[in-house]
């Protein structure tokens, strides 16, 4: 049959649907953009759910273990430390060690052993700064610290006779000691080439906030109190000994706490920088 329309207007009937077939060819084969990346508290809000959820089940019996230790550390050294500066140092040592155990030496292992397994490739797919999940991680297992270090201060002013006015301190030196070893337990952790390496650097991480922060400062050598003024814990430790006094000194506990959270920020910055570099390889 011949057709009755003109060439020109067949011609016009063509080409949008030409038009339309290369438009839908194009939008196929380009790419849909990607979300914009989540900001930085809003993701670490929600790492800071997620790892608290995950962990109160399994951190929870270590926690105990962490207070107990403390505790028991207390009482043998009720035996040779009557009070005093020494009795406050004894007390205030032990309850900073509890956060030493669950901030810096879980959360080395815990790092440790996301490199070794392969977890940080999950985090890495993640649309969230590389910042959040360090702080998320190292927030919630500084959380955990918080009624063990309040149970075994408490304990400690009860067996040796300290005042328990000040220990109100508690609510500055928990969250900045935590930050403070969180982000070293995260850096010792995640630079670690093996999980058992992060594991064995956790442990000495803990023993050495043991022996440097429960000790009297007068009874170590020269060069050992050196590492100690080295030791993140050790400002959180010397704030909360000086609450003790019946008149504390103040500025120079704000001073402690000030060189705490220097470190605390400088600890954390080097772990979401190891975070970084491990997350690449």
């Amino acid at each position: 049959m011949t057709s009755i329309l003109p060439v020109e207007s067949a011609e016009k009937v063509s080409r949008p649907a030409a038009g339309r077939t290369d438009a839908a060819r194009a939008a196929r084969t380009t790419p849909a953009p990607l979300a914009p990346r989540a900001r930085l508290l809003p993701s670490l809000a929600a790492v800071y759910r997620a790892q608290l959820s995950r962990a109160r089940v399994a951190r929870i019996p270590l926690l105990f273990v962490a207070t107990f230790q403390s505790i028991g550390i207390m009482v043998l050294m009720r035996g040779v430390v009557d009070g005093g500066a020494e009795a406050r140092a004894v007390v205030a040592g032990s309850s900073v060690l509890v956060v030493a155990f669950v901030a810096l030496n879980l959360l080395a292992q815990y790092f440790g052993r996301l490199r070794a397994d392969g977890g940080l490739d999950h985090y890495a797919t993640l649309p969230v700064p590389p910042a959040a999940v360090v702080l998320g991680a190292a927030g919630a297992y500084a959380s955990f610290t918080v009624p063990g270090t309040i149970v075994t201060a408490v304990t400690g002013s009860v067996l040796f006779g300290l005042p328990m006015t000040h220990l109100w301190v508690l609510v500055a030196v928990i969250p900045l000691s935590g930050a403070a070893l969180s982000g070293l337990g995260a850096a010792l952790g995640l630079l670690a080439p093996r999980q058992e390496l992060a594991t064995l650097l956790g442990q000495l991480g803990m023993s050495a906030a043991l022996l440097l922060g429960v000790l009297p400062a007068d009874r170590l050598p020269g060069p050992v109190g050196w590492a100690r003024d080295l030791l993140p814990s050790t400002y959180g430790v010397e704030a909360l000994a000086r609450s003790f006094d019946a008149h504390p000194d103040w500025a120079v506990v704000a001073l402690d706490l000030g060189v705490c959270a220097v470190v605390g920020v400088l600890s954390l910055a080097v772990a979401t920088w190891a975070y970084r570099r491990a997350a690449v390889r």
